[in-house]
């Protein structure tokens, strides 16, 4: 893997195909009149402070990337990366990945709409279903928009774990479209944790580094069958176990640098 460089986030356009029905509606507010006046209200409020939250720590970050070249040898293809990472790195993901277009998968429920509200605001896309076919019905809604010209993302070990244990959605979606999963972590080097939470949920420190590691793309055939399909979760589940261990090592190798540092003072 390349030494890591300074760089701003990754760019790309957002889908071209904006009036389609579904991408619209994946860019745009849900409608909330089913919900009570005081539900409303508090998915308002919920969406503004995680809103102003990320922004206002990830404006303080400073990233540094490794493997620009995989998320490079897709884009210059003219392909769409199907994000895929661990759910804890969501606070910080969602600031670094902002204003592209990538359509996550959100749930009919009040939890996820104030989720893909703010989301919405950093440029991202909720792709919701419908609330009698679930998250199959928001599954079809990715597929449709990564054929419309949606990159897409997945928090592969959610909504509710085993943490770091990666499911099959990106898998499938690949298959589905045709397009490349593109593996990646963020480690961040001080940052809060929720032990309590089942991913152990990350919130980086003001003003900390963020390492943001990129896999080499993996590719899964129309016509792969169950064994197949098997085997690229494994190959997924590898790259990102690989990702997050250089993480872990790279986060540890600074802290003893910063205690020799303090010795020396």
């Amino acid at each position: 893997m390349k030494a890591a460089t300074e760089q701003s986030p990754l760019r790309e356009p957002r889908a071209t195909a904006v009036l389609a029905d579904n991408v619209r509606r994946a860019y745009a507010f849900a409608d909330l009149s089913a919900y009570p006046f005081k539900k409303r209200l508090l998915i308002r409020a919920a969406d503004l402070i995680f809103y102003l939250l990320i922004n206002l720590i990830g404006r303080t970050v400073r990233f540094q990337v490794e493997g620009y070249e995989h998320w490079e040898a897709i884009t210059g293809k003219k392909q769409l990366p199907i994000y895929t990472f661990w759910h804890n790195r969501i606070f910080i993901g969602t600031y670094f990945f902002r204003r592209r277009g990538i359509v996550v998968m959100t749930s009919q429920s009040f939890d996820g709409e104030y989720i893909a509200r703010f989301i919405q605001r950093f440029g991202y896309g909720a792709a919701r279903g419908s609330s009698t076919r679930g998250s199959t019905g928001a599954f079809i809604e990715m597929v449709r928009c990564v054929r419309q010209g949606c990159p897409a993302g997945f928090s592969i070990d959610g909504p509710k774990g085993p943490r770091y244990v990666a499911k099959m959605g990106a898998v499938l979606l690949a298959k589905k479209t045709g397009q490349p999963i593109l593996p990646f972590t963020l480690t961040c080097r001080k940052f809060w944790q929720a032990h309590r939470s089942w991913d152990r949920f990350q919130v980086p420190k003001p003003f900390t580094r963020v390492l943001v590691s990129i896999a080499e793309p993996i590719y899964v055939p129309a016509n792969a069958d169950d064994t197949a399909l098997e085997t690229k979760r494994d190959e997924l589940q590898q790259a990102l176990d690989e990702l997050t261990a250089h993480g872990e090592a790279w986060r540890h190798h600074d802290d003893g640098e910063q205690l020799s540092r303090n010795d020396g003072i």
